[in-house]
């Protein structure tokens, strides 16, 4: 026996699509973040071998303190004048730039990476001082860097 075509249940079936579709909107508002901006070295290039490597934070503070510290400062507390770029100095790296921070340790981790890897030339007219790229010039070796970038973390727990 075939059932009758009602305009009564048509209209019972399309409201219920059109409720859900609504609350579904809706959570789907609550529950998106707002666009974080995430600061990008100048220099190009992806992630390097330190990322597959556990860094082990003592061992970052002796190579971050032969390495960094003359830029960076005591345990990254305050960056040193850098005349010519936009802000004059060079960033402390405790606390980091909350656009590098996030509470994946391992992306965490890549965002440090890609600076300490490549080094950056800070925005400004004539910056005095750049980042250098330690991964790419040799200067540390993947092990150093990935001990490098858990120190820098650790300061930043």
């Amino acid at each position: 026996m075939r059932k009758k075509f009602s305009f009564k249940s048509l209209a019972t079936l399309l409201a219920v699509v059109l409720i859900g579709s609504i609350l579904l909107a809706a959570c789907s508002a609550a529950a998106a973040s707002p666009t974080e901006e995430v600061p990008e070295p100048s220099n190009p290039g992806g992630t390097g071998p330190a990322i597959s490597l556990t860094g082990d934070a003592t061992a970052g503070a002796v190579v971050f303190t032969a390495n960094c510290v003359q830029c960076h400062g005591d345990q990254g507390k305050t960056g040193v004048a850098n005349p010519g770029s936009t802000d004059g100095t060079i960033p402390g790296l405790n606390p980091i730039d909350p656009g590098l921070k996030n509470a994946d340790a391992k992306v965490f981790a890549q965002r440090v990476d890609l600076f300490v890897e490549h080094g950056s030339i800070p925005e400004g007219e004539t910056p005095a001082l750049k980042m250098a790229a330690f991964g790419d010039d040799k200067t540390l070796t993947a092990q150093q860097i990935a001990d490098v970038i858990a120190y820098v973390i650790s300061l930043n727990k």
